[in-house]
């Protein structure tokens, strides 16, 4: 095979932007990572008009000029459209002229394995969470350029086979197309590949996504040609067997902070990682390998430069050698710890609730937001987070950010349900730079003598207001246990929300017993929560109340109780019947506790209530050997075994087969407990 050309046209000036983004962003402890990238060229009208993502453009090989085209920047020049149907979400697709296409709920393609042919100049950008393309995805054709396929669901084409030589469904191929950038996509079970980059297709850049649930995940080349120039960086490749990705004849393959995780005791195991083929150069920096069987490997024409990866339980061949390229002589990057990776990753990849809102609801809320600021030291306008709170008008009909500067905020604070639309915004780097913390318990006793505070009075943080978000903070109940034994009822409430649309995106709840209520205004009042990219932390019911809750790409931290032993639960719903109850999806469940101590839930029917008809789903989310082989469990006198509780395709130490003690989704029973479902029309976006 013939040794590559030279491409000196691909130097790019240094004046690209995002060059650093990932690392700043990761440094600042936010979930938001490798998003709204505004493309150096667009005019100071369009940026003004349309929101970032609208108007983003890639970085790696996707963003070198090259071939006619200057770096890839999809339909950022035509109109933006929001699509619902395959009908027009084809119709934009394939049209002549540039479009930015959102794709705003679930699109079923009909028949199963239809790919539509994406034309040049193509923004396919889902809106928030909302954006899934079910038994299908698109096709990149010979000369097809300039497209982006970004924060879209593509999943659900598999037709029973593993190794399906019958059915081509992929989510995304590519055959001849150039400068391509797929980005924080969550891409799962197709009958064949989830990415085929083929025949010669080149200036692609793959980034920030979640490949999982697959035999082959992502394949490169299908040509005797050496040359596509493809950058692979912050991907989470897990439970898939083959082509994580399997590289043929690229000229320059640049890999890096990638994840590629292989949990043991599942139904899927690797049989090799990264694969370097023919006249491949690949560059593999900083990545990690937990798990995988031959996580490196390539053929003796091939070569693999080797840079700060990090290895954990893998197993067979990890190979390396020869020369390859430098990177940075076509493009800047920068790369975060190989140790921080698997986090990073599992907070920051596939679809973003900020991602693909409309661009009039985006400049409308930007224009009308209102900020206020807290600083403890007196800088800002207020110096509690209760006085910003108070100074916001009754019935506000527009977004006010109360912007709260580091420091610790040892107060009650409480958003009472003529304040709407409320943002607690934390300033620091980290979301443990900004606390509200306070310390009452269900027992404590009211300062006035009226009583005590029972356990939802107990909140540190109390929301009773619709459209509330907190981003990058820390709520916390620090009641001590061990000091205060003889206090009757140690229930004590970090956050309680008794509203609708509540936004919870990269924070940390922590606490003991009862940590995050999770309530509706009444019985009959339907209360829509999502906690996102963040920690829950507690021992004792500390997930529980009767909202309809979504909890994912989170960590739940199991935690000891005060005299040192492991025993708890995870969960306790108290759901109403006919509606939906709490669902964990695509997060982890760890602590330092004992194995096999924690329940993952409970029902809990408030006040003796038979009506209720508790709900907890637990699904692809990685449990660690602390949990129950049985793990849920009665409470009051109820049977769980009455009420709605079940698991699907959970990993790690802490998952288990079916069984009568542990009930598990059929897939066609998952397909209708998806994220979506779960919140029922309302699609989160920060703002």
């Amino acid at each position: 095979m013939s040794e590559h050309r030279s491409r000196a046209r691909h130097r790019r000036p240094a004046t690209l932007l995002a060059a650093g983004l990932p690392l700043a962003l990761a440094g600042a402890g936010v979930t938001m990572y490798g998003t709204d990238f505004v493309s150096p060229r667009a005019t100071a009208a369009t940026a003004a008009a349309a929101p970032a993502w609208a108007t983003a453009t890639a970085d790696g090989f996707a963003s070198v000029d090259a071939l006619g085209q200057n770096g890839t920047y999809g339909g950022r020049d035509g109109r933006t459209v929001t699509v619902r149907t395959q009908a027009d979400l084809e119709r934009y697709a394939t049209a002549a002229e540039p479009y930015v296409i959102v794709v705003a709920g679930t699109i079923t393609m009909n028949p199963v394995g239809k790919e539509i042919k994406v034309a040049s100049d193509k923004t396919i950008v889902g809106s928030g969470t909302s954006g899934h393309i079910v038994g299908g995805g698109f096709f990149l054709g010979p000369g097809v350029h300039n497209v982006i396929i970004r924060n879209l669901t593509i999943r659900d084409a598999y037709q029973g086979i593993w190794n399906d030589k019958e059915h081509d469904f992929d989510a995304i191929q590519m055959d001849g197309a150039h400068h391509v950038w797929i980005d924080h996509n969550d891409l799962r079970n197709m009958a064949d590949g989830l990415i085929d980059v083929r025949k010669d297709s080149t200036y692609v850049t793959v980034s920030w996504n979640r490949l999982s649930q697959n035999n082959k995940t992502f394949g490169i080349g299908w040509t005797e040609n050496v040359t596509t120039d493809i950058t692979i960086h912050h991907n989470w490749i897990r439970e898939t067997e083959q082509r994580n990705p399997s590289t043929d004849n690229a000229a320059h393959a640049h890999l890096y902070n990638n994840f590629l995780e292989d949990v043991a005791n599942t139904g899927i195991t690797s049989s090799y990682g990264n694969y370097a083929r023919g006249g491949t150069r690949m560059v593999l920096e900083n990545s990690s390998f937990q798990g995988i069987r031959n996580p490196v490997i390539k053929d003796a024409t091939a070569t693999i430069v080797q840079r700060g990866n990090v290895f954990s339980g893998t197993s067979g061949r990890n190979e390396s050698g020869g020369t390859a390229f430098d990177p940075k002589a076509y493009y800047p990057y920068t790369l975060d710890k190989a140790a921080d990776v698997p986090s990073l990753l599992k907070s920051g990849t596939g679809p973003r609730a900020t991602i693909g809102t409309t661009a009039t609801a985006a400049s409308t809320k930007a224009a009308a937001a209102t900020t206020l600021t807290v600083a403890k030291d007196g800088t800002g306008q207020y110096r509690t987070v209760q006085a910003a709170v108070n100074a916001i008008p009754a019935n506000n009909p527009s977004r006010v950010v109360v912007s709260i500067k580091p420091g610790t905020y040892r107060e009650t604070v409480k958003v009472p349900s003529d304040k709407p639309h409320v943002t607690f915004q934390g300033t620091g780097g980290s979301r443990k730079d900004t606390v509200i913390v306070y310390d009452n318990a269900a027992g404590t006793r009211k300062p006035d003598g009226s009583g005590t505070y029972g356990t939802s009075g107990s909140a540190t943080v109390a929301v009773e207001a619709d459209d509330f978000q907190a981003r990058n903070l820390t709520i916390s109940n620090d009641f001590d246990e061990r000091a205060n034994q003889s206090l009757s009822g140690h229930q004590a409430v970090a956050l309680r929300t008794a509203a609708d649309r509540i936004l919870l995106d990269g924070v940390i709840v922590e606490g003991d017993q009862d940590t995050l209520l999770l309530d509706t205004a009444a019985k009959d009042k339907l209360g829509r929560v999502r906690v996102t990219g963040s920690y829950i932390v507690g021992n004792v019911d500390f997930v529980f109340g009767r909202a309809t809750a979504v909890i994912d790409r989170s960590v739940i931290t199991l935690k000891k109780r005060w005299d040192g032993t492991s025993a708890g639960y995870v969960t306790a719903p108290s759901t109403a019947a006919n509606r939906k109850g709490f669902l964990i999806a695509d997060s982890t469940v760890n602590g330092a506790v004992s194995d096999r101590s924690f329940y993952l839930g409970r029902p809990w029917h408030a006040g003796g209530d038979a009506s209720l008809d508790p709900q907890t789903t637990v699904r692809n989310t990685t449990l660690s050997a602390a949990i129950r082989t049985t793990p849920w469990t009665d409470m009051s006198g109820f049977s769980w075994k009455d009420d709605r509780f079940a698991e699907y395709r959970n990993t790690g130490p802490g998952s288990g087969p079916a069984s009568s003690n542990r009930p598990h989704l059929t897939d066609t029973q998952a397909a209708d407990q998806e994220i979506t479902d779960w919140l029922s029309g309302w699609t989160p976006t920060a703002s």
